[in-house]
């Protein structure tokens, strides 16, 4: 009878730490998440923002095309798209849900070129460069983007990956503390057969390697677990904002998986290699406490 409660009891152990470590390290993943979202987000807001180049009446066809495909082979831009003064009209009249042409007599828009940027362009120094240069031109009229609105974002961006970088680090030590205690505890009941092993000859080697090994499986069967959960939150968090599916890289998604697991691995079996030295360095009468 006894030996089934103490079966019992390790089961129950074993299974804690697993939805322990799942846990911890599903709270890991969903760090992880914030952190590729949060880098492609900015990334996706910064080559929204642009620059527009206004054009003078006087621009030719030949010139338009040498600008356009001298922007096009340029290596900050990612979309270059061709704004005519019709186009322009049509898109204000839109806007403002009246016919200012009607009551003006003419078009006083200019045709325009927009650009979209990568993301590691934009940023008020570059656009004044391009603006420096772009301006040149005899053609080109002006160039025009929004300066305070860029530097806002970068400013925002920095300030936000510096408190996710220190959120991380603080969350990685808790999670680490965590598991390790939790694995510490499941090998605690086990002290009393590790010095027994230890003391008829047994060496540190041979005694240590099952429970890494346990360690190293609950770690792979919690990082699956955690990975589970986070692809449920993914799937359930695109049916309430769609628009997260578009940020996602499977690539990087795989790679978060991946890390995950082998987190997992790394953690539970390094916390029971210490956790088994520290009982084997302990004295017999320690063992009581």
């Amino acid at each position: 009878m006894s030996t089934k409660i103490a079966a019992q009891k390790i089961k129950t152990s074993s299974l804690t730490v697993v939805i322990s470590l799942a846990l911890v390290l599903f709270m890991l993943g969903l760090l992880g998440l914030v952190v590729i979202n949060a880098k492609k987000l900015s990334n996706h807001i910064k080559e929204n923002i642009g620059f527009q180049i206004v054009l003078k009446d006087t621009t030719s066809a030949a010139e338009l095309d040498l600008l356009k495909q001298e922007l096009s082979s340029s290596p900050f831009s990612k979309q270059v798209d061709f704004i005519s003064k019709d186009e322009a009209a049509q898109k204000l009249k839109k806007e403002l849900g009246e016919d200012f042409i009607t009551f003006l007599g003419y078009n006083p828009l200019l045709s325009s070129l927009d650009i979209k940027l990568h993301s590691e362009y934009a940023n008020v120094d570059s656009l004044a460069g391009f603006e420096k240069s772009i301006m040149q031109k005899h053609f080109v009229k002006e160039v025009i983007y929004h300066k305070d609105m860029i530097k806002q974002v970068n400013d925002n961006a920095k300030v936000i990956s510096i408190y996710i970088l220190i959120f991380s680090g603080l969350l990685l030590i808790v999670a680490i503390a965590l598991i390790n205690n939790t694995i510490r505890l499941s090998i605690y009941a086990k002290r009393f057969l590790i010095r027994t092993m230890y003391l008829v000859g047994a060496t540190q080697g041979f005694i240590r390697m099952p429970f890494i090994f346990k360690g190293i499986r609950q770690g792979v069967i919690a990082g699956i677990l955690a990975g589970l959960l986070l692809a449920g939150f993914l799937v359930l968090s695109t049916r309430y904002i769609p628009d997260l599916l578009q940020l996602q890289d499977p690539n990087l998604l795989a790679l978060l998986f991946i890390g995950i697991v082998l987190l997992g691995v790394l953690i539970s079996g390094l916390s029971a290699a210490l956790s088994v030295k520290r009982y084997l360095r302990l004295k017999t009468d320690d063992l009581y406490f």
